[in-house]
C-alpha cells in the first residue's frame, strides 16, 4: 500500500500542474469558469510536507472546478482499466483461443468506441454535458460487469464492444468539457494534468489488478471495475454543469445534426487529413503496447501475472511523472515538441522488446515506453482540442476520436494476427515502426497550433 511518502508526492505532481494550468497564482472561480480571478490557494503553514501542508494542497485541488467533475471519476476509471492491463489478455487466452481471438477481444472496447464516437458526438449535442457524461458512465459500468461472467470469447467481445459505446459517450463528453472550462493559452498544461491523472490511475491499478486476480480469480477485476465505475456517476452527477458552454447549438434533430457534420469535415479536411493520420498511428502504438507486454512477459519470458503487474505499474510510474513536464512544454514552446519525441521514443522502446531475455531488462523497455508516453501526456486531446471549431466541438471531437479510436482498434488485431502468422517477435517490431511513423507524420506535415490559441486569446481578450 502506497506510505505518507507515495501519497505527499502524488499530491504534489497534481497541485504543480494545477498551478502550471492555472499560472503562478490565479484560480478560476467556482462560480466563473471563464474568468481568470486571484483565488490563492491557501497558506501552506507548517511546511508543503507536513499534514498540514498536505490538507491545503488537498483544499486547493479540490478547489479546482475540475476536479470532482472531471478528474476524480476520470482517476477511477484509469485505475480501472490499469487493473484490466495484466489481466483481460489471460483472461481471454484462458478460453483457449488463439493471438488473433485476443487481439479480437482486446479491440472490442476500442471498436465499440470506435464506432460510437460519432453517434456519441451528435448524441451529445442534443444531451448536453452532464447527461452525455452519466450516460456513458453507466453503460460502461454495467458492461464491465458483465465481462466477469462471460462464458466464452465472443460473450466477452460482446460486453466489451458495449462496454465501448459507453465510453465513446463519456470521452467526447469530458474532452469537450475540459476544452470548454479551459482558457485556450493554458489547454495544453490543463490537458496534460488530465493525462497525467490517468497516468496515476493506470499506475495504481496493473499490480492492484494482478494481485486481485493471482488471490481470488480472473473475474475479480472486473467486478470491482463495475463497483467503481458506478461510484464514479456521483461525482459528475453531483458537480457536472449541465452546459457550460454558451455555444450549444440546436441544429434541428439526428439529420440537422449530422448535415452539419459533413459540412464540418468539408470545412476542415485540409487539416484534419494530415493531423488525424498522425493521431492515428500514434494511438496504434499507444494501444500496441497493451497486448504485447501482457502477451510477451506471459508467453515468451514466463512471467507470472502478479510479475507483469508490476512492471506495468512501474512503467506507468515513469509515466505519470512526466505531465507537469508535458503541460509545461506544449504550452510553453510548442505542441510537437512534445508530440514528436514522445512516439518517437516509444517505438525505438517498442523495438526493443524483443531483445529482452528477463525480468529486469524486459521491465527496462517498458519502463523507457513509460517515458515517451509521459512526454506526450494529453497530447492528442490538446491537438484535438486547438483544432476543433468554437460552433461545432462535439462533432469534430467525434471524428478526432473516432480516427484516434481506429488506431486503438486496429493495433490489438494487427499485434494478433502479425503474431498468429510470424511470431510476436514481429508483432512488436511492426509496432515499433508505427511509433516511428507517427513522430515523422508530426514532424513534416502536421502544424504547430500553439501560437493559434495565442492569437485566440488575444482576440477573446479584446472583446
Amino acid at each position: 500500500m502506497p506510505g505518507y511518502g507515495y501519497i505527499f508526492s502524488t499530491s504534489n505532481l497534481i497541485y504543480t500542474g494545477m498551478r502550471l494550468a492555472r499560472g503562478n497564482s490565479s484560480w478560476t472561480s467556482g462560480a466563473d469558469w471563464g474568468t481568470m480571478t486571484d483565488h490563492r490557494p491557501p497558506s501552506m503553514d507548517g511546511g508543503a510536507g507536513t499534514p498540514v501542508g498536505i490538507r491545503a494542497r488537498a483544499a486547493a485541488i479540490l478547489a479546482h472546478p475540475l476536479t470532482l467533475p472531471v478528474y476524480v471519476p476520470t482517476m477511477l476509471l484509469a485505475f480501472c482499466a490499469g487493473m484490466l492491463i495484466p489481466t483481460l489478455p489471460i483472461y481471454a487466452r484462458s478460453f483457449d483461443v488463439s493471438y488473433g481471438v485476443v487481439g479480437l477481444v482486446l479491440a472490442a472496447e476500442a471498436l465499440g468506441t470506435l464506432l460510437g464516437d460519432v453517434p456519441a458526438g451528435i448524441l451529445f449535442g442534443r444531451l448536453g454535458m452532464r447527461r452525455s457524461m452519466l450516460t456513458g458512465l453507466a453503460t460502461l459500468a454495467a458492461a464491465v460487469g458483465l465481462m466477469g461472467f462471460a462464458q466464452n470469447p465472443w460473450q466477452l467481445f460482446v460486453f466489451s464492444f458495449t462496454g465501448g459505446m459507453g465510453m465513446a459517450l463519456w470521452n467526447i463528453s469530458r474532452h469537450a468539457y475540459l476544452t470548454d472550462a479551459t482558457p485556450a493559452y493554458k489547454r495544453g498544461t490543463a490537458i496534460a494534468v488530465f493525462g497525467g491523472i490517468n497516468r496515476i490511475g493506470t499506475f495504481l491499478g496493473p499490480a492492484v489488478g494482478g494481485i486481485i486476480a493471482a488471490t481470488f480469480d480472473l473475474r475479480a477485476p472486473f467486478w470491482l471495475y463495475a463497483g467503481l465505475a458506478g461510484a464514479a456517476l456521483i461525482f459528475p452527477a453531483l458537480f457536472a454543469r449541465d452546459d457550460i458552454s454558451p455555444r450549444s447549438a440546436h441544429r434541428g434533430g439526428v439529420r440537422g445534426h449530422t448535415l452539419h457534420l459533413w459540412r464540418v469535415l468539408h470545412e476542415n479536411y485540409r487539416t484534419l487529413t494530415p493531423a488525424g493520420a498522425g493521431q492515428l498511428l500514434a494511438q496504434m502504438v499507444r494501444a500496441a503496447r497493451k497486448i504485447v507486454v501482457p502477451l510477451f512477459g506471459a508467453d515468451i519470458l514466463g512471467l507470472s501475472v502478479q510479475e507483469i503487474g508490476w512492471i506495468v505499474s512501474l512503467s506507468s510510474l515513469v509515466d505519470m511523472s512526466l505531465f507537469p513536464v508535458a503541460g509545461t512544454i506544449m504550452d510553453r514552446v510548442g505542441r510537437k515538441y512534445a508530440i514528436v519525441p514522445c512516439f518517437l521514443i516509444q517505438g525505438i522502446a517498442m523495438a526493443l522488446i524483443p531483445f529482452t531475455t528477463g525480468y529486469y531488462t524486459f521491465l527496462a523497455a517498458t519502463m523507457l515506453i513509460g517515458f515517451g508516453n509521459g512526454l506526450g501526456s494529453g497530447t492528442m486531446m490538446t491537438l484535438g482540442a486547438d483544432l476543433a471549431p468554437k460552433d461545432s466541438m462535439g462533432e469534430f471531437l467525434g471524428v478526432w476520436r473516432l480516427i484516434g479510436d481506429a488506431g486503438q482498434t486496429g493495433a490489438p488485431i494487427a499485434v494478433g494476427g502479425v503474431a498468429d502468422l510470424v511470431g510476436l517477435a514481429p508483432a512488436t517490431f511492426l509496432m515499433g515502426g508505427v511509433g516511428i511513423a507517427a513522430a515523422g507524420v508530426f514532424l513534416l506535415f502536421v502544424p504547430e497550433t500553439l501560437h493559434n490559441t495565442r492569437t485566440q486569446a488575444v482576440s477573446d481578450a479584446s472583446t
